[in-house]
């Protein structure tokens, strides 16, 4: 018959210190399988916990308690709280033991890339890497080197196991990212960082602990003041309706000059028309384009954990709609609208030729043109994205419903509100404006 329990008054540093000094530890219930003790020594005492385990209990030092000090020790209460931290995490450790060879936030991330990967691949019909995948290799599972390629480095949070997985280690790898990494950049690694880690406890959960998500929301939380210093609505990416046709008229040009047959400037032009994503542009076919209409039904993006079916049907300018039946003249309503030639090097030499034709895979693929472009237009700060940006406050401005605007760029309205807050309240102070009537008179 196991012994019952004699629990001590150790909760207050008087009680305590109404105690004797002794080897043996004072113990109090945190639970029927878990005790809190105090070891009393002469100047001072310290914190244990001890666990069941079987027929028998393991115990484990905490800290030193705040019997004379109360900076750098730890009071009943931090006792407490780390007394159950403690103990999920060792039996958490045995779990896992016992499932075989531990998952480590490494092999987390290394699962998570492969499904995302697989899904691209499932996509675009070749073998692509998502862009989680650059971001996770870069800034924590790293690479060995291969060829010219230098070696990336692992960053230590990679071989920590999740079970014994700490905010404390989450907050040491954000302090670690460089300096200089873009706030959008860094949101984005988050994301896929904490994407993996849930991933991981959603499918592994019998051998972690049950506030794995809560150490992985808080530990990857960024400074509220940075995250509010949203980059994305910075004013030099808001451009206005004669830079964007500047930009499609010098897009026109660089096409022509670079041997692109209409393909660079045929996806510059949509993607002004339309604010859409470059993603979504990618996936839009020739049955999409509806020219009696005047409109496009742009697919729904994958953004989110959803991957709906559907599309968003986006107004169109007649001379965008002239362009686009250049484009689908005779053309398959299942092929991609927007294409380009792939090319490869011709045997034997160092010539690339054309091989085949096929539809816009990454937005990458424009870097270098975008680059002339945007150097030939005077504005070499900005990323082609500013066409989305450009072509939702354009809506605002105009006094769209903000639901409308959400809609016709495949977003909610609580982003547009985020985002480009201060055009929505510009619009409104305009509308304002217009209802102000004269209420004195002359004479």
């Amino acid at each position: 018959m196991a012994k019952t329990l004699i629990e001590h008054r150790i909760s207050g540093r008087a009680d305590r210190k109404r105690l004797a000094a002794s080897s043996t530890p004072y113990w109090r219930s945190v639970d029927p399988d878990v005790h809190l003790g105090y070891r009393k020594g002469v100047r001072g005492g310290t914190w244990l916990v001890r666990w069941r385990v079987g027929a028998g209990y393991r115990q484990a030092s905490l800290g030193t308690a705040d019997d004379e000090l109360h900076e750098g020790t730890m009071s009943f209460d931090t006792a407490i709280r780390e007394a159950r931290s403690f103990v999920e995490r060792a039996r958490a450790s045995e779990r896992a033991a016992a499932q075989g060879a531990p998952t480590t936030v490494g092999s987390a991330i290394e699962t998570y890339i492969g499904k995302r990967d697989a899904r691209h691949k499932a996509r675009s019909g070749k073998a692509v890497r998502s862009d989680a995948n650059h971001r996770l290799t870069r800034y924590v599972i790293g690479k060995a080197s291969s060829g010219r390629r230098a070696a990336i480095a692992r960053a230590p949070l990679a071989d920590v196991e999740l079970h014994a997985l700490t905010e404390a280690q989450l907050r040491n790898w954000l302090g670690d990212l460089p300096g200089e990494l873009k706030e959008a950049t860094q949101r984005r690694l988050i994301n896929d960082l904490r994407a993996a880690l849930n991933e991981a406890y959603s499918t592994k959960r019998d051998g972690l602990p049950a506030g794995l998500p809560e150490i992985v929301k808080n530990g990857l939380r960024l400074d509220a003041v940075a995250f509010d210093r949203d980059p994305i609505a910075r004013e030099n990416q808001i451009l206005n309706d004669a830079q964007i046709s500047r930009i499609v008229e010098v897009a026109r040009d660089v096409d022509a000059e670079q041997g692109w047959e209409g393909d660079l400037y045929h996806l510059i032009l949509v993607l002004a028309a339309t604010g859409s994503r470059f993603s979504q542009i990618a996936r839009v076919r020739v049955g999409d384009f509806l020219p009696g209409e005047s409109r496009l039904m742009v697919p729904f993006s994958y953004k989110g954990k959803r991957e709906r079916g559907g599309e968003t049907p986006v107004p169109l300018g007649a001379d965008v709609v002239e362009a686009l039946k250049t484009v689908a003249a005779g053309r398959s309503a299942s092929e991609p609208l927007l294409q380009r030639w792939r090319r490869k090097q011709a045997p034997g030499g160092i010539r690339w030729v054309k091989e085949s034709r096929g539809a816009w895979e990454l937005a990458t693929e424009i870097v270098r043109a975008w680059g002339v472009i945007r150097e030939r237009v005077g504005l070499p700060d900005i990323v082609p994205y500013a066409l989305r940006h450009s072509s939702i406050v354009r809506g605002i401005r105009a006094n769209l419903p903000i639901r409308l605007v959400a809609e016709l760029h495949d977003t909610s309205v609580a982003m547009i509100e985020r985002h480009y807050g201060r055009y929505i309240a510009g619009s409104f102070h305009e509308l304002a404006a217009r209802a102000v009537v004269q209420l004195v008179r002359d004479g």
